[in-house]
């Protein structure tokens, strides 16, 4: 079970389905108090690429 599946069985508004781009994936929920937050992944070779650092 994925992390966007265990969020909506326990009652997180999702907003949208998680968009996949060559960088990194992205999905958007709703917070209790109703303020929009945005997951993201990144993919790490791209990240590092572009001078980002992964803790992997």
């Amino acid at each position: 079970m994925t992390l966007v599946e265990r969020l909506k069985e326990n009652g997180v508004t999702v907003l949208d389905s998680i968009e996949t781009y060559e960088y990194g994936k992205f999905v958007h929920l709703l917070d209790p108090e109703g303020n929009k937050i945005e997951f993201w992944e990144p993919v790490d070779s791209v990240l590092t690429a572009m001078g980002g650092k992964t803790n992997k």
